[in-house]
């Protein structure tokens, strides 16, 4: 742990596990984004996450956000075989061919929906449930990201399953899914109380 302060905090039990997880959900996670690079830099490390655990990612985090031009969408989405050849060549990233490819692939896709939607954020928040019908932390999808990533797919995008969406919004605060017990449950709920969704 980091101290006795943070000992003495009821979280969710998920980030007990490293000083870097608790960091991470104190400061992040479940709190309502609207920034689009946000956004996109989310919904690409978790489709990098498929098949591994989210710690792996998170500590390369820094790692990925150099290599991919800080998931700026406008700037990957002109990268070239050129740039995935040195990236498969990067330890400091998952190399895995069809995760990078595919993260170029939905930086296309990221611009047209900006084009189309206005904004990334716009289409992403006309998913938000009114409620969630289940106790945090017992589902895996639910019925809007199976939505979303039918959505996502039809419009062209990749490893966007309903898992990874659905961690993606609960993640990015489309979903308050801190345990019942979690002092940050209150702090996410009076941040969405403040937050204004984007249209």
């Amino acid at each position: 742990m980091t101290g006795k302060k943070n000992n003495t905090l009821s979280r969710c039990k998920w980030c007990l596990v490293s000083d870097e997880y608790i960091r991470y959900h104190d400061m992040e996670w479940g709190y309502p984004v609207s920034d689009d690079q946000r956004l996109f830099e989310k919904i690409c490390l978790e489709g990098f996450q498929s098949g591994l655990s989210w710690r792996t990612i998170l500590s390369k985090r820094e790692n990925f956000r150099k290599a991919f031009k800080h998931f700026d969408f406008n700037k990957v989405s002109r990268f070239t075989e050129k740039h995935v050849e040195k990236l498969l060549q990067d330890e400091g990233i998952v190399r895995h061919r069809g995760k990078i490819e595919a993260t170029i692939n939905n930086a296309k896709r990221a611009k047209e929906m900006v084009k189309e939607e206005g904004s990334l954020a716009a289409f992403f928040w006309r998913y938000e449930p009114a409620e969630i019908p289940h106790p945090p932390q017992t589902v895996s999808t639910s019925a809007e990201s199976i939505a979303i990533s039918k959505e996502l797919k039809k419009r062209g995008w990749k490893f966007v399953g309903p898992t990874t969406v659905y961690a993606f919004m609960q993640a990015m605060g489309l979903v308050n899914d801190h345990a019942e017990h979690c002092e940050y449950r209150l702090k996410a709920i009076k941040a969405r109380k403040t937050f204004k969704k984007p249209v």
